[in-house]
């Protein structure tokens, strides 16, 4: 059984996976707003993910027997200057997240809550990889900016991205 402490820093990152979802859903807005379809693409696949995290947390409550209480998710930021400032804040936005994972792990240690423990590493590791693609592509497209086939080319590259629920795979 989780502690009321863990259970309510759980519920907040269930509410905070919701809103991760919301916030690449508004960059996906923005991409196609100036034809961006490819980079709509990829913000779509991340918001699904993010849905993906959000019921990985949700199903880890009530398999400890705890109850999730969903919160209003907070309206995100729309307004991007151009394509390099929109993976800058996914970037950043997932730096985010990852001192939030950090934080409910020391919760976890520190109550040597084990299970939660095992799957709090879990998304200790995808967020090395969601910092890693967000930097990757951050330097692609800034390398390619003023470069209208590069961005093309980046755009293309991210249309191809397809939907796997990383929380199901081992």
């Amino acid at each position: 059984m989780l502690s009321k402490n863990l259970q309510e820093k759980l519920n907040e990152q269930v509410n905070f996976e919701f809103y991760s979802s919301y916030v690449y859903l508004s960059m996906a807005a923005y991409a196609e707003s100036v034809d961006l379809s490819g980079f709509a693409n990829f913000f779509r696949i991340q918001a699904k993910e993010e849905l993906a995290h959000a019921m990985k947390f949700y199903d880890y409550i009530f398999q400890k027997n705890g109850n999730v209480q969903l919160e209003a998710i907070e309206k995100p930021s729309y307004h991007f200057e151009n394509a390099s400032d929109l993976f800058a804040a996914g970037y950043e936005h997932e730096q985010l997240v990852t001192k939030r994972i950090y934080a409910l792990a020391d919760v976890a240690f520190e109550e040597k809550e084990h299970a939660t423990i095992s799957l709090l590493q879990w998304f200790i590791d995808e967020q090395v990889e969601e910092e890693n693609n967000f930097n990757s592509l951050l330097k692609k497209i800034r390398r390619a900016e003023g470069n209208p086939a590069a961005l093309y080319m980046i755009d293309e590259e991210l249309a191809k991205r397809v939907f796997v629920d990383p929380t199901t795979t081992v």
